[in-house]
């Protein structure tokens, strides 16, 4: 047992209502943290916490509570959490147990809160909305309508409702009044469910554009339920916008903020809010991943702002934190901005700023030291898959796994590779691979004991970049696939009764807000 401070569920309520800083954490895997959560809560595995905790909770004195459902993660995970660094680790008592002994509400689904606040918003506002008979008919009448799809650009390719086109939720207010403008073109916008759809119409509504703005009511999800069939595979993307376009946007964008009570920074005044120490700041970049890899502030992770709307539990754990936005047009910055600010976040725009050396490519997270393991070349792992025996493990999400690994590689869940190594289930040498071959890395450092366990060194990465063709799905695992919740409304293979499922638990999260008590939220 570890030295943590225990504390109470009561206790903790308390700091989410004084709005003290805190990050409860909870260290199951993501299926079954959709279960059943505190709202504030965010999921990281016990897995992959040294891959994850120094993005995720930059402040190494914040305090954090670790709880699970009676697992026996949490002793070893603090330990761990000890280890890196990190001063004020505190243990829920009783565990998401004590959390429903205590009486209080337990949510379900992943980014909960972000979905109830989307619901609240559509409550206080009226959000206007179109079932998706209405707008099929628009669409077989060739009426003036323009459908603007505000989810990622990869979900759109999945799954999209016909004629739409993809403009990403930070982008409605920069890319909308191009795509339409006629002010008599009604714009309706989608999402796979219903909070993208809330958020980006009602982003449209606040920003003042002058279009008749609808939601689609219940995204993609009641277009199917209505017996209706979506495209797939298109590419539809709003163009770049003019100059003149892009300074209306920063201006209905920088009103709108204003109206939320954003702030904004030059980035002098950023450097001095970095320099306090006493609180968590986190710093992003909502434009889209192509424009940051082009050149980005150093010090910023991207998180394109419909998405950061969207996923705040996954991007900013610590509930309480400052929140600093840029972006070189400023409309998304502002239009994102916005949103945090109504979610009870403190949250700033720096207003210019990359007048600087700008840094190119994706953000590579920082790794604990670490003992260096035992690694073997592509040439060494032909000679083991011709002679074995041997067990390739592939440490991806199941997500990823499914997507493509290495043939023969067998999934696992980092959190049971231990008790997968010890069982005696792996005969002769194991390797281990991932992705980009960090967390492989990672975890066959630590079982250095072991002679015959060793990293691919640049993981599956360094397969696919031989130009050596991946395996698809999951065949004969190691782990059950906990670790990703299937949502109800991502692909094209759900059953209907999950999807309403879905939508009827979407409708009662204004009233379990309420008996909540704690989220602050206020809508403008």
């Amino acid at each position: 047992m570890t030295s943590c401070t225990i504390i109470t569920p009561s206790e903790v309520r308390l700091m989410l209502l004084a709005r003290y800083e805190l990050a409860l954490i909870d260290l199951r895997e993501e299926a079954p943290f959709a279960l059943a959560h505190p709202l504030f809560a965010a999921q990281m595995s016990a897995g992959r916490i040294e891959m994850e905790i120094f993005d995720r909770i930059p402040r190494k004195d914040v305090p954090i509570i670790l709880y699970d459902d009676g697992e026996g993660l949490v002793d070893d995970a603090a330990a761990l959490v000890l280890s890196l660094g990190y001063s004020d680790v505190r243990i829920l008592d009783g565990g998401l147990q004590g959390w429903r002994d205590a009486g209080y509400e337990l949510f379900q689904d992943v980014n909960s809160y972000s979905k109830a606040f989307g619901e609240l918003v559509e409550h206080c506002r009226h959000t206007p909305s179109l079932p998706a008979e209405r707008v099929r008919q628009l669409i077989e009448t060739n009426a003036n309508i323009r459908i603007m799809d505000a989810r990622r650009f990869d979900e759109y390719k999945t799954m999209n409702i016909p004629t739409s086109t993809s403009v990403p939720g930070a982008e409605l207010v920069l890319k909308a009044p191009a795509l339409a403008a006629d002010p008599e073109t009604t714009i309706i916008v989608n999402c796979a469910g219903r909070t993208r759809s809330i958020i980006g119409t009602q982003s449209l509504v606040n920003a003042g554009i002058p279009n008749p703005v609808f939601a689609l009511r219940n995204g993609t999800i009641g277009w199917v339920l209505a017996g209706q069939e979506l495209e797939t595979g298109q590419q539809r993307q709003a163009p770049e916008v003019s100059a003149a376009d892009q300074a209306a946007a920063a201006q209905r964008a920088r009103e709108t903020a204003y109206r939320a009570g954003v702030r904004h920074l030059i980035p002098s005044e950023a450097d001095i809010l970095a320099q306090d120490k006493s609180r968590t700041l986190y710093r992003f970049d909502v434009r889209s991943p192509e424009e940051y890899r082009k050149g980005h502030i150093p010090g910023y992770l991207n998180a394109p702002g419909g998405q950061l709307v969207q996923e705040t539990d996954m991007k900013a754990p610590v509930r309480g934190a400052r929140i600093l936005l840029c972006d070189s047009l400023g409309s998304r910055a502002d239009m994102t901005a916005s949103w945090l600010a109504q979610m009870g976040w403190e949250v700033y725009v720096l207003d210019g700023g990359f007048d600087v050396q700008l840094e190119q490519g994706d953000y590579v997270g920082p790794l604990p030291l670490h003992i260096e393991p035992l690694s073997i070349s592509l040439t060494e792992l032909d000679r083991l898959l011709a002679s074995g025996p041997y067990t390739l493990i592939d440490l991806a999400t199941s997500r990823e796994h499914r997507k493509g690994h290495i043939p023969g590689a067998r999934f696992a869940l980092p959190i049971e590779l231990g008790s997968i190594l010890s069982s005696k289930v792996a005969e002769g040498p194991v390797v281990l691979t991932c992705p980009d071959g960090r967390l492989s890395r990672l975890a066959a450092g630590r079982h250095r004991a072991q002679l015959n366990v060793y990293a691919l060194a640049q993981g599956t990465g360094g397969w696919t970049d031989a130009g050596r063709a991946l395996a698809s799905g999951l065949e004969n695992p190691l782990s059950e696939p906990r670790d990703i919740y299937k949502r109800p409304y991502e692909g094209t293979d759900n059953a209907a009764e999950a999807m309403q499922a879905y939508l009827d638990w979407e409708f009662g999260l204004v009233e379990q807000l309420r008996r909540d008590g704690t989220h602050g939220f206020f809508v403008i």
